[in-house]
């Protein structure tokens, strides 16, 4: 093949001679930085409404999300669709971040009680134990970047959004 046969390949076009992006070129594809903010669903819920003409569904969607360095929000998100749901929790923990000075052994400095409706969570600094913890505290508690703490649910309720939320208060005690 001679230098006037060989296909022509533009370099602006993800490299293809038909202009066809390749996955990873200017358009299309993923972006190749990692996203802000790691999330975890936490619960997902199917809740119905009752009308005249029967039941309407929706879903119901808790969502943390954390930059495992100190920063955390927790969100709920209601639509028809689940996709939907996420992206209404994803806005609504990006507006209610909450930001935590962490020590030098990723715990925290002291420790916090916290009371939401029945549930009543107690977070204690245990350096070198990791993050014992249980349920939606587990969560919350390692998307925040804690790393060395105990942790208590201290309630007879089972509801993961209410736990979540004591936890938030209990995390929002801690100075800035």
């Amino acid at each position: 093949m001679t230098a006037d046969q060989q296909p022509k390949i533009n370099k602006h076009r993800g490299g293809h001679a038909g202009g066809r992006p390749s996955r990873g070129g200017p358009r299309g594809g993923r972006d190749s930085t990692p996203p802000e903010f790691e999330q975890k669903m936490i619960n997902i819920r199917r809740v119905t409404r009752v009308v005249k003409g029967g039941r309407r569904f929706s879903f119901s969607v808790l969502l943390a999300i954390g930059n495992r360095r100190g920063k955390v929000g927790l969100g709920v998100g209601k639509a028809a669709d689940i996709t939907l749901a996420l992206e209404k929790a994803f806005r609504e923990a990006k507006k209610r971040l909450l930001t935590i000075t962490l020590n030098k052994q990723s715990s925290i400095p002291h420790e916090v009680m916290a009371k939401f409706n029945s549930s009543r969570v107690i977070i204690r600094p245990a350096p070198g134990r990791g993050v014992v913890a249980g349920s939606a505290m587990r969560v919350i508690l390692e998307l925040a970047g804690i790393r060395a703490v105990s942790a208590k649910i201290l309630s007879p309720s089972k509801s993961q959004l209410n736990n979540a939320r004591a936890t938030m208060k209990a995390l929002a005690m801690l100075p800035k």
